[in-house]
């Protein structure tokens, strides 16, 4: 089976082969990344958005590798919720053959400090690096893992959500009766 993942983010890849094995065991998995666009903001700031570029990305990936079984985009974003600000990311599988699913992860809640930061222009992951002095956290634990003092992190997150996105494709609830 030949995966090819809208990201070259080691975070995201390493979350699309864990949660690929995870669904489909007995196969062979060949996991190929892929920079393709998003098609939205490079920070985006609410629900539609933020799926819409996982939606583009899971498209762009599938025609960027024609022999590839699935296309899966990633796409994290932020949206506020009776006066808070949350994060989370919208998983989507395409198949060749044209099926479409997805789920969305959890919300977490943002600092009012980091929230400041993405108001004015700055991406999650800088402002998140700005605040709390980490580096390149977006390619590491994330949001997730820096706030639940790594009892989540954002693979770990990922994995869940995308094994989720991944049930029409497995699960026999899914199938044509």
């Amino acid at each position: 089976m030949k995966v090819v993942v809208a990201s070259q983010n080691p975070v995201k890849v390493n979350a699309t082969l864990e949660a690929f094995r995870a669904q489909f065991p007995a196969d062979d998995i060949e996991l190929v990344s892929a920079s393709v666009p998003s098609g939205v903001s490079d920070q985006p700031m609410s629900d539609e958005e933020t799926r819409q570029g996982a939606v583009v990305r899971a498209e762009n990936a599938l025609e960027a590798q024609a022999d590839a079984d699935f296309g899966v985009g990633l796409e994290g974003g932020i949206c506020e919720l009776h006066g808070i600000a949350y994060t989370f990311a919208w998983m989507v599988v395409i198949s060749r053959e044209g099926k479409i699913s997805a789920s969305r992860s959890m919300l977490l809640p943002l600092p009012e400090k980091v929230m400041q930061l993405v108001r004015s222009g700055m991406e999650l992951g800088h402002a998140i690096d700005e605040v709390f002095g980490t580096e390149n956290i977006k390619h590491k634990g994330g949001a997730f893992g820096l706030l639940t003092s790594d009892r989540m992190t954002r693979q770990s997150v990922y994995v869940d959500t995308l094994f989720c996105a991944l049930l029409p494709f497995r699960s026999p609830a899914f199938r044509d009766a």
